[in-house]
Formats: structure tokens, sequence, C-alpha cells
């Protein structure tokens, strides 16, 4: 629990998040009282949304009574809210059997490794190595997701990612590599038009040339799953590439 909000408020967040991440539409606190048992009343809920959009974890769309998380509020969710959800050992060995065949070719693998990741996590992949190669994958999963629906948004993505320049400054400026695995929101990537996107990235060694996966999406990305996905993505290039 952060020392900022207390357990009430922390309740309520992880609940409207849920349902944001579910529904991709702001959420009321009648809708949290009717699918979420917090315990308390809906004036209460409402009363605490708006201390929470006070404190910047939450925001009010003009067009909307209810309210959607902040990046803030997100990064709250992933780093002390959110329960990850393991793959199974059955996609695990699926997933190795994907990208075997081109553990001897670096290129390969990566190109590989990023059509299977898309399609692990019905998103779109990107994938990259520092020699300046750039692979993409699953450009019709953008269209699961509402916030693409506008081809004015999605075209602006389509654009900016098909940039190598902007792919490597995504991988190799943006993210510091400190950690395993990297959230990086659009309001921080400065890429004008797309600020309620979310990137989950990751970058590595790989016979000796810098690497990165990432996948891209709405903010409201299923973080609990795509994490640990692309973890053991990023040991499985690493291991059949014999590092």
């Amino acid at each position: 629990m952060s020392s900022a909000l207390t357990a009430r408020q922390t309740q309520i967040l992880k609940a409207l998040i849920d349902e944001y991440i579910e529904t991709a539409e702001p959420v009321g606190s009648e809708s949290l009282d009717k699918k979420y048992n917090l315990g308390v009343s809906p004036a209460t809920i409402r009363n605490e949304m708006v201390e929470l959009t006070r404190s910047g974890y939450l925001r009010q769309p003009h067009t909307s009574a209810g309210r959607v998380p902040s990046p803030l509020a997100m990064k709250f969710y992933i780093d002390q809210l959110m329960e990850e959800k393991q793959m199974s050992l059955a996609e695990e060995v699926k997933t190795k059997e994907e990208v075997w065949d081109s553990r001897n070719d670096v290129h390969g693998l990566m190109r590989e490794a990023t059509h299977a990741l898309a399609d692990r996590t019905r998103s779109l992949a990107l994938g990259t190595l520092d020699d300046g190669d750039v692979w993409h994958s699953g450009y019709s999963n953008v269209f699961l997701h509402p916030e693409f629906m506008d081809m004015e948004v999605s075209a602006t993505l389509f654009s900016l990612i098909e940039e190598a320049r902007r792919i490597h400054e995504l991988f190799f400026e943006r993210m510091t590599g400190l950690t395993p695995i990297e959230v990086i929101f659009g309001e921080d990537l400065g890429w004008s038009g797309l600020n309620y996107i979310g990137v989950v990235g990751t970058r590595f060694k790989v016979r000796g040339k810098d690497a990165g996966l990432a996948i891209v999406g709405p903010a409201r990305l299923r973080y609990s799953t795509i994490i640990p996905i692309l973890r053991y993505f990023r040991s499985l290039i690493q291991e059949v590439a014999g590092q």
C-alpha cells in the first residue's frame, strides 16, 4: 500500500483499474459498488474517487462522469497491486518450439520471437537489434482495442513504429535497461497524439548484441499477463542463443 493512500483508497483504486482494463470505459462509483465487494456505500466510493482524482491517481474525461486511471495509478498498480498470471508449461514449450529452428541465426531468432510474442499476447510486438534491424508483428491485433478504432490514432502509431530511428530511441534511449521489464506510457514518450498508449519492453544481450522486445497497446494493457510473458521471452532467447 502506498504511504500516500489509505487502505480503502487502495482497494477502490485496484477495483477501478481492474474494471477499466476489462471494459475500456470510464468507471463510475455505481458500477464499482455493484460489481466489487468494497464494503462501503456508493457515496463513500464517490468521495474517495474525488480524493484519488485530486491526488493525481484518477482523471475524469470531459464527456463522462466516470474516472480513468492516470499513468501514476497504472505504475502503482503494476508495482504494488497486480497479481501476475504465469504462462503454463504447455505455453512455454510451444513458444520454445516456435523459435527453436532459428537458434543459430540471431536475426532469425529475433524475427521469430517477435512474431511469436505478437501471437502469444494478441498485441502489436516490436523487436530490434542494435545493428539497425527492426521487426514488427501483430498489426491487426491493434484493432482489438477500441482506443485504436480511430483511424487517425492507429495511422499515427503505425507511422511512428515504421521509423527505425523511433524504435531504437525507444529501446536504447527511453529504456534504461536497469530492470528486466520496463513499462513506459505515451505521455513519457512524447509521441504526439499517442498519450494513452502503453509500452512493455525489455532490453538484453544476445550473442554480444544489444537487443530489445516490446509490446505496444493501450495504457490499459493486461499487464498481469503480458509482463510474465515478456519476461519468459527474454530468458528464452538468451537460453536458445547460448548466452
